[in-house]
C-alpha cells in the first residue's frame, strides 16, 4: 500500500506541476512579477495538500517571526526535493542562485527568468562571479530573500555536515542577516528514491545571524546553531514517528547523540 501511495503521489505531483505550468503560462507572463509569484506559491500549497492526503505526511513551521522584513540570506538544510519549494508560500519574495543550464529548460526556465533568478556558470571565475554578486546585491536591496543551501547539495538526514565556505563570503559581501533553517524532510521524501513516507515533522527557522561578524566566526556559528537544532529535531522526529524507516546515517547520528547525552549525565 505504501508503494502504491508513493507512486500515486509522484504521478499527481509531477502532473500537477506540468499542467499548471502549461495552463497558467499566459496568465503568469501577463501579471506583474510579484503578483505572478503567487502561481508557483499556490503550486507549492497544492503539493503539500497532495502529500498530506495521499501519503499522510504533514509538517509545521516554527520561527516564522525570525524572518527579517528586509533583505536576507535564507540558509536551509538540504535533504530532499521537498525543501526546494516547500517554504515558498512563507517567504515574501525569494530568489535563488541557480546553475544557468536550468534556465534552458522550457517552461521552468521561463518561469525562473520572470522571477529574476540569478544564473551562474559553476565553472566560471573572476568577472562572471562578480556579476553574480552584483545581481545578488541588487535583489537584496529590494528586500528579497536569497535562498542558499550551505552544504551545496542534498545530504541524507544525520549525515556528517559538509558546509561550504561560499556562504561566509556572501555573508561578508552582501552585509545582510543569515537565517539558518533546520529540518528533516529527507526522512519522509528521501533523495534518490521514489518512496514517500507518512508522518509529521517540524521545520525550525532559527534567529538570524546579524551582519558584522568575521566570516570565520560567522561560519562556525552557522554550523553550530544549525547542527544543534538538526540534532534536536532528529531525536524528536524519530521519537514521534516510531514506524519511520530511518536511513543508516540517521541511525548512526542518533546513537552518537545518545552516547554524548549519557556521557554528560
Amino acid at each position: 500500500m505504501l508503494k502504491l501511495r508513493s507512486a500515486l503521489f509522484n504521478t499527481l505531483f509531477y502532473a500537477n506541476l506540468i499542467l499548471r505550468m502549461v495552463v497558467l503560462t499566459p496568465i503568469y507572463f501577463i501579471l506583474p512579477r510579484k503578483i505572478a509569484y503567487e502561481i508557483p506559491k499556490n503550486w507549492a500549497r497544492s503539493s503539500h495538500w497532495l502529500m498530506k492526503n495521499i501519503v499522510g505526511t504533514t509538517f509545521e513551521i516554527e520561527g516564522l517571526e525570525n524572518i527579517p522584513t528586509t533583505g536576507c540570506i535564507f540558509a536551509p538544510k538540504h535533504q530532499s526535493f521537498w525543501d526546494t519549494y516547500a517554504l515558498l508560500p512563507n517567504l515574501n519574495d525569494p530568489v535563488y542562485i541557480l546553475k544557468r543550464e536550468l534556465l534552458w529548460i522550457p517552461l521552468f526556465g521561463w518561469y525562473a527568468m520572470k522571477q529574476r533568478m540569478i544564473p551562474v556558470n559553476r565553472a566560471a571565475r573572476g568577472k562572471v562571479m562578480l556579476k553574480v554578486m552584483e545581481r545578488a546585491k541588487q535583489e537584496m536591496a529590494k528586500g528579497r530573500e536569497l535562498i542558499i543551501y550551505p552544504e551545496g547539495t542534498r545530504r541524507p538526514p544525520g549525515a556528517e555536515p559538509q558546509y561550504r565556505y561560499g556562504i561566509a563570503r556572501l555573508y561578508r559581501d552582501l552585509n545582510v542577516p543569515v537565517v539558518p533553517v533546520a529540518m528533516h524532510p529527507g526522512l519522509f521524501w528521501p533523495r534518490r528514491s521514489t518512496m514517500r513516507y507518512p508522518g509529521h515533522f517540524k521545520v525550525r527557522i532559527l534567529p538570524p545571524i546579524e551582519p558584522g561578524l568575521d566570516p570565520d566566526a560567522f561560519f562556525k556559528k552557522l554550523i553550530q546553531v544549525t547542527e544543534q537544532a538538526s540534532d534536536e529535531l532528529l531525536v524528536e522526529t524519530a521519537t514521534n514517528n516510531p514506524n519511520l524507516p530511518l536511513p543508516p546515517t540517521a541511525i548512526k547520528r542518533l546513537e552518537e547523540i545518545k552516547a554524548m547525552k549519557n556521557q554528560n549525565d
